[in-house]
């Protein structure tokens, strides 16, 4: 071996002698303060990432230069049963799902989710819409009324006074978004014929077959009950 070899040797000899001596010459007290360093250091990484990025989304979201064009406001107020409520809504969110999981109306109901079976039907002004395909951004300035918002003082709405009349409920799912169809017909055609009657009612399904008993009911709120 050369001379330049065996001084290297020696050297790396005596830096482990030293590294040894520091941790009292025990090998487990190396491995335990390894160890230790390696864990420290993958909880300051994870902390860091953590901290980052919830700096990055307070200052995302407040910032005026991150909005990106078409964004709204997440916390917008809705006029619903003639009380003005504070909610936070996200861009996308449907005005069935902020009725229901946002503001405790579970009167409307969610079914297919996609606008064919009525029974998510509110009232937004006097006109029926079907809340599952109606964004809440889009009605934030308008008057909403659900089924629960029917009811005055203690008595039921004309309809539903007659709609129990004629047995109309089964089941009851849908029964609510039947209500508000015929509410809303009858504000806007306050004694139509049964014909007229089944075209604003059509877009209503029940699946347990009532279709007679809820246009009874329909003709029977026309006539006062």
């Amino acid at each position: 071996m050369s001379e330049d070899c065996r001084a290297s040797h020696h050297a790396c000899d005596a830096g482990r002698e030293d590294h040894q001596h520091a941790n009292g010459g025990d090998p487990l007290a190396e491995i335990a303060r390894s160890k230790a360093t390696r864990r420290s250091f993958i909880k300051g990484v994870i902390a860091s990432g953590a901290t980052l990025g919830a700096t990055g989304y307070l200052f995302r979201a407040g910032s005026a230069e991150a909005r990106t064009v078409g964004a709204v406001e997440r916390l917008v107020s809705l006029k619903v049963n003639g009380q003005v409520r504070r909610v936070d809504v996200l861009a996308h969110e449907t005005l069935a799902n902020t009725l229901r999981y946002k503001l405790g109306l579970t009167g409307t109901k969610l079914s297919c989710d996609r606008g064919e079976c009525g029974a998510c039907t509110v009232l937004i002004g006097d006109t029926a819409f079907y809340s599952c395909t109606t964004l809440t951004h889009s009605v934030a300035d308008k008057d909403i009324t659900t089924v629960e918002g029917l009811a005055k003082n203690g008595q039921l709405h004309p309809v539903q006074k007659a709609f129990i009349e004629e047995i109309g409920p089964q089941c009851g799912f849908c029964t609510p978004g039947q209500v508000m169809s015929a509410v809303a017909l009858l504000k806007a055609n306050p004694h139509p014929t049964i014909e007229e009657a089944q075209r604003a009612m059509s877009g209503n399904l029940c699946r347990c077959g009532s279709y007679e008993q809820y246009l009874a009911g329909v003709m029977r709120a026309a006539k006062g009950g």
